[in-house]
Parts: structure tokens; sequence; C-alpha cells
């Protein structure tokens, strides 16, 4: 990855800053999103903000930067591993090319559709938490938590009931290898975009759909250049909160506690909070765009796209290589675990 010039400011900042303030500069935490104020990535940091400056009395200080402020998604990992960041939102669409094991998150058809068993895993399970988060820890990351922030719809300028519709589609994906595979499954022409081109891109017609949550579609405006909201029902849009693993790793038992309680405390949180923001997101795309039509694809529809799906899981792990065939495999038992004891 090319090192932006606000990558290279922040560094030698941080780098003077360390050397100047020593231990006492891990009191002052900086907080990296990958979306702008008022989305759910915001939402979850300025509530982890609160939190952790209440339990420390003060303490420690929470910064949040939202999207742009220190470069693109890639470079906030970047800043992250390179401990310019203490925390930063890494979503697996993103961080396939920096960690290539956390592609199996994107998987369509994976994870359960119920809330209670989605979250037991997204939480607990030992395939995330246990050999995928040694991946993280080889690239100078702690994988803190994941969190769901909604079901990923895409957003057309046609509809969209089949395989065969998508033949002419170019549909913005982001930089990860296994969501072009994915889309080409699909029978769409998949283009890797950073976020920040799309709506323009859309205007343009250089992409003709796009995929995300129903909040980041509103508040990126989308909706105002597409005509169609497609609910496929293949994805939950999940995003990992990693922290630099050497400033983890040095935080005392007692900030370790702390931050355990706070990730528990969030996860609750962020499950009703996007629940929210996504529903409100919906009726306010529809009452700015009246001619926007939502499209629900039957069960019947959604197996088509499953069965193009199948051999993704496969081809991940031909991809990837290293242990993504035991962490795959892992994942589906804590899957098929949490689905029972759910039942």
């Amino acid at each position: 990855m090319a090192i932006t010039k606000t990558l290279k400011q922040l560094l030698a900042g941080a780098a003077i800053s360390l050397a100047a303030v020593g231990v006492a500069s891990a009191e002052d935490w900086k907080f990296a999103v990958e979306e702008g104020p008022g989305d759910v990535q915001t939402l979850y940091a300025e509530q982890f903000k609160k939190l952790v400056e209440k339990r420390t009395d003060g303490k420690v200080k929470v910064t949040i930067y939202t999207y742009g402020q220190l470069g693109n998604e890639n470079d906030l990992t970047e800043l992250t591993a390179a401990g310019a960041v203490q925390f930063s939102n890494a979503s697996p669409g993103h961080l396939g090319t920096f960690v290539p094991e956390v592609q199996v998150l994107s998987l369509p058809f994976l994870l359960p559709e119920a809330d209670a068993p989605k979250a037991a895993v997204l939480s607990n399970s030992k395939a995330l938490y246990g050999s995928l988060a040694k991946d993280f820890a080889a690239k100078g990351l702690k994988l803190f938590t994941i969190y769901p922030e909604g079901e990923m719809i895409w957003t057309t300028k046609k509809e969209v009931r089949k395989p065969a519709d998508l033949g002419d589609v170019k549909f913005r994906v982001m930089t990860s290898p296994i969501l072009i595979e994915q889309f080409k499954l699909y029978g769409a022409n998949p283009v890797a975009l950073p976020w920040g081109e799309i709506y323009g891109g859309l205007q343009m017609n250089v992409i003709q759909a796009q995929v995300n949550p129903a909040f980041f579609i509103e508040s990126a405006k989308f909706h105002e250049v597409t005509d169609h909201l497609i609910y496929v029902g293949d994805v939950e849009y999940t995003t990992t909160v990693v922290a630099n693993a050497d400033f983890y790793a040095g935080l005392s038992p007692e900030r370790k506690k702390m931050l355990a309680e706070v990730r528990d405390e969030l996860q609750q949180y962020i499950l009703k909070t996007e629940r929210e923001k996504n529903a409100a997101a919906v009726d306010k795309m529809r009452k700015d765009n009246p001619n926007l039509k939502i499209v629900k694809l039957t069960d019947a529809e959604r197996d088509v796209f499953r069965k193009r799906a199948e051999p993704l899981g496969q081809k991940l792990v031909d991809m990837v290589g290293g242990r993504t065939d035991v962490i795959l495999k892992e994942l589906k038992a804590d899957i098929d675990a949490a689905v029972a004891a759910a039942k």
C-alpha cells in the first residue's frame, strides 16, 4: 500500500510525541473510524469514548477521527499497526488486503440470520477470537471486537432479481479479492473503489450499482443517484475494531479489565443502535426519493444466488491459503453451535 502524505505526517508526529512523553502518551488514545459523523462506527466510537473516560475518571482521553481526517480505510489500518493510532475500525471488505483470513466474515449466506446466534458468534466465536486473532497479531493488530452494522443492500439503477439482470452492471465493491469473486459469481462486473468515489461514479454512470448497509447508503446519498434498493439477504455487514498490538499488550491489567467490560457493554448498545439507525435510514430515503423502489428477493430467488456463491468458501481457501481452511471450518462449527443453542 502506498503511504500517503497524511500518513507520513501522522507517523512522524506520533514518534515525536512518544519520545517526548513516554508511557504517559498511552493515556491519550486515538480512535479512527471508516465512516462519517452520525454513522454507526462513529456512534460506537463516541460511546467507547464516553465509557472509557468515565471509568478512568478522565485519566484516559479518547480522540475520534472520522473518515478522511487521517486518510482512507487502508491508511487507518497502517496507522494502527504502526502505533500512531491506538484503535480503529477495520472492516473485512478493506482489511482483506492486510489480513486476508478476515475475509471469512465476508462470505455470503454464512452467518446466522437470527439476531441471537449472530450476536453470539460475532461476540464470542473461538474461531474468530482464537484462531483468526492470531493472524491479526502477526500484522501488529489486536482484534478487540467484531460487531454488525446491518444487512448489506444493493442500490442499483434497474430492478435485479436474478444473475442475468447483473450481466451489464458495473458493481462497486470494497477492495477485497473475495468480494470481487463473489460478484463475478453473481454475474456482475465488480469494480473496487474507495467509498469516496462511489457517488460520482454512480452519477456519471461509471458504475451502476453498489452495496452497503441502509444507514450508509442514506448518509452518503447513494439513493439520489440510483433507483432501487435490492434486499438479497446474503451478507451481514460486519466491522472489526482493532488496537495496536504492542499498545494493548503494554496496558495494565486494570486497563485491560476495563476495556473488556466496555467491549461487552458496547456489544448490546451497538446491536440496538444499528437496527434503529438502519430502519430510520430506509424511511428517510423513501421520503427523499418517492420513486425509490424496494425489492426484496423471494426465498426461491435468494436460493439462486446462494447456489452461485457455494464455491466461494473454497475459492477463499485456495486464494488465501495459510490457516484459512481451519478458521472457516471452526467458524462453521461455532455457527452451528450458536444456532442450536438459540433453539
